[in-house]
């Protein structure tokens, strides 16, 4: 619920896109908890603590790359039984009838 999130600007733009603004409640980030724990896991696997990006341009390339290549690719996920999205479907493959 940052005030970046709620400001009349961003929320002009989320209309522009047609699309509705969802927010938590004040002080209760379990009203979105699988969102906040993807953003803790993309923060503390991008970006060393005490750190930051030198531009937006740069955190916009940073965060594609990691999520083409390793997020979506080779990171392993619980709810693939531990494995990664590319052997996931490597083993689908082998196992389908």
């Amino acid at each position: 619920r940052g005030s970046q999130y709620t400001s009349a600007a961003c929320r002009a733009r989320i209309a522009q896109a047609g699309a509705l603004p969802s927010f938590s409640r004040p002080g209760n980030p379990y009203d979105n908890a699988q969102a906040e724990a993807g953003w803790s896991t993309l923060k503390t696997e991008l970006l060393p603590p005490g750190t930051a990006f030198a531009s937006i341009e740069e955190a916009r390339l940073e965060v594609a790359h990691y999520l083409d290549t390793y997020f979506n690719l080779d990171r392993r996920h619980s709810a693939l039984g531990y494995r990664s999205p590319h052997q996931f479907e490597h083993d689908l493959k082998i196992n389908l009838p």
